[in-house]
């Protein structure tokens, strides 16, 4: 029966076609699958550092508030400089001088952490969009293995 054997010969060439492409497949499914909880762990830790940021801010706003508040008041204070009662003016001046650096360097840990917080949210969201494009490759993969 000569028609047998290269019937045969083709159908085992088709098995192997047919193993190597499910391996293929099954190891990009496995690498997909990988990548999607990589993208995952990170969205995960960049959520925790903007809670983080987001934590450092309210107090962060308190202290700017508090600064403003004292540097107005040194700076509305006695219009005499030695009254009975009032600091001496180079004591005032060395207050007024310290409220101001003070209130400076709270403004920049705010405008510091709300730049932070910032770039995280976006961050998150680049994240968030590279872990939807791995998700809908990893579901395109798993519809072309269930067909076959």
């Amino acid at each position: 029966q000569p028609d047998v054997l290269p019937a045969l010969l083709a159908e085992v060439r088709g098995l192997r076609a047919a193993i190597e492409q499910m391996t293929s497949a099954g190891a990009r499914a496995q690498l997909l699958l990988g990548r999607v909880q990589l993208q995952e762990q990170r969205i995960a830790n960049q959520i925790r550092r903007l809670d983080a940021v987001r934590s450092a801010l309210v107090p962060a706003e308190r202290g700017l508030d508090e600064s403003a508040q004292r540097l107005k008041s040194l700076q509305q204070g006695s219009p005499n400089p030695c009254d009975a009662g009032s600091p001496c003016q180079a004591e005032r001046d060395w207050e007024l001088k310290e409220a101001n650096r003070q209130y400076a360097l709270q403004q920049a840990e705010v405008g510091r952490l709300t730049a932070e917080e910032t770039f995280l949210v976006q961050d998150i969201s680049t994240e968030q969009a590279r872990w939807t494009e791995f998700n809908l490759r990893h579901e395109e993969l798993d519809r072309a293995l269930a067909r076959r």
